[in-house]
């Protein structure tokens, strides 16, 4: 066998050879070759290495030197030993011809196989990805307490939200993804959900359920198995995805955020993981674009979601004090004139569109347009962050919005958010963060602005498992000077697999 590929030189005797050794089966055949022909060469260390495997290319790069002289180290050639008679035995010569000619079927053969070989071998390698199911899961268990200052709570609209300390509690979100690619270039996801009844099952979220304050991955709260996500995404041209599906949720596409975005990872407020007054029915059937042209700096992004488009017309449970009765809530489903249906009211439309010049900033601009309980709304967000390092990373968000004609006349909230993550803090691999928000600023609900304060520390304790402490205060809750400061804890712990 032949290594020709590398810049290699050329030896005189095999004995220069230092891993070829008389007692080999090819000692021979070597010997001959180096000392009649002067056709062998070695690698820079003096070895032949006798078992590594030839390629076509090399045995034709070392088949061409022997034959028209391109190498420029010692040895003679077989072309110029050809030139004289006396160098190369007539009976060689003929036992080649002899060869040639008694194999001439079986050489054939086995090129038209080798060839066969390189087709299938070919083919394969564009068709090799067959549809795959990937199965992921995540289990998040908590434990929550917390407590607020003065008698009682208000919510924005006066009622009283409860005069009783809530009660230490336990909560816990159980999630199995289902992630099919049938061309390795798109995506299949159901995902199957069980979770705590709801808001009431942390302080933050009793408290103060209509501005923000409830903690995000306790959202939605379904004790019974449910189908939380089901979208097909798949790319009809390049740079381009589009993504239809029955049951969708508009932060997974929209409004990101690399240090405040994930309520298992890092924030978990919900006024701080999006844009509140940006996405006021984040959930339904739909259908989402994401664009990149050529790769480059911008991006642009659309979703529409139609909040009742695959169920029964739901009431304004996820937003504005879902789930607690009527007086509690910001905007009361009485009187709403909802329609539901793919079209009908409640349904959401945004626009994204993301300047990235490096991997260190990102700007968002954003359009939120759509109607609820029967408000032509209009929200215009920004949503920026900046790594100032490896470590120490910069966030924030701002909305401006209009909400029309609703049971409490015609409003302008504006909502702003902002705060500081650190990787690998104390140890390699942990995550924290501090932040603040002010989620629906507006002078005509209550008679002051509700800021919500959030600090977190993500601790990776094995591979598979992370346990963060977090800390709330909420001040003037509900927009409401009286109300105590509220202040609560809690411990969450991640498992993913």
């Amino acid at each position: 066998m032949f290594p020709f590929i590398l810049p290699i030189a050329q030896v005189t005797s095999v004995s220069q050879l230092t891993d070829v050794k008389p007692t080999d089966w090819a000692f021979q055949s070597l010997q001959s070759l180096v000392e009649r022909y002067g056709c062998i060469a070695g690698y820079p260390d003096r070895t032949f290495r006798v078992n590594r495997a030839l390629t076509r290319s090399e045995f034709a790069t070392g088949l061409n030197a022997c034959l028209d002289g391109l190498r420029s180290t010692g040895g003679h050639q077989i072309n110029e030993q050809i030139g004289a008679i006396d160098a190369v035995k007539k009976e060689d010569l003929q036992v080649l011809q002899r060869l040639q000619t008694d194999f001439a079927a079986e050489l054939t053969a086995l090129k038209g196989r080798v060839d066969q070989l390189e087709t299938a071998t070919g083919t394969i390698e564009k068709q090799q990805f067959s549809t795959t199911t990937k199965l992921t899961g995540q289990a998040i268990f908590a434990v929550n307490a917390g407590g607020f200052g003065g008698d009682r709570v208000l919510a924005p609209r006066g009622a009283t939200v409860t005069q009783d300390q809530p009660k230490a509690t336990s909560l816990y979100r159980v999630s199995l993804d289902l992630n099919t690619s049938f061309t390795d270039k798109d995506l299949l996801k159901l995902r199957l959900l069980s979770a705590s009844p709801g808001i009431g099952d942390n302080a933050a979220g009793y408290l103060e359920p209509n501005l923000g304050s409830v903690l995000d991955f306790t959202i939605p709260g379904r004790q019974e198995v449910s189908l939380a996500r089901a979208y097909y995404t798949f790319s009809p041209a390049r740079d381009l995805s589009v993504t239809l599906g029955p049951q969708m949720v508009a932060p997974d596409f929209i409004d990101k955020n690399r240090y405040a975005n994930t309520s298992f990872r890092d924030f978990s407020t919900s006024a701080l993981v999006n844009n509140f007054i940006l996405l006021p029915r984040p959930g339904g059937a739909g259908a989402a674009i994401a664009w990149n042209p050529n790769q480059g700096p911008f991006s642009l992004r659309g979703i529409y979601i139609a909040s009742s488009g695959s169920t029964s017309l739901p009431e304004n449970q996820q937003f504005f004090g879902g789930g607690r009765p009527q007086d509690i809530r910001l905007f009361p489903a009485i009187g709403g004139g909802a329609k539901g249906g793919l079209f009908g009211d409640p349904y959401t439309g945004i626009v994204e569109l993301e300047y990235a010049p490096g991997k260190a900033f990102s700007l968002r601009l954003q359009y939120s347009g759509g109607e609820l309980l029967s408000s032509q709304y209009k929200v215009f967000g920004a949503n920026a962050d900046l790594a100032l390092s490896r470590k120490v990373g910069l966030f924030a968000r701002y909305g401006n919005g209009s909400y029309p004609n609703t049971i409490l006349g015609d409003i302008k909230p504006q909502y702003w958010s902002a705060g500081i993550a650190f990787q690998d803090l104390l140890r390699n691999g942990d995550l924290a963060g501090i932040g603040i928000a002010r989620p629906f600023i507006l002078s005509s609900i209550g008679n002051a602005t509700q800021t919500n304060f959030e600090g977190f520390y993500n601790i990776p304790v094995s591979k598979n498992f992370r346990l963060t402490p977090i800390v709330q205060v909420i001040s003037n809750a509900g927009n409401q000077r009286s109300n105590g400061t509220i202040v609560t804890g809690t411990l969450r712990g991640v498992f993913s697999f």
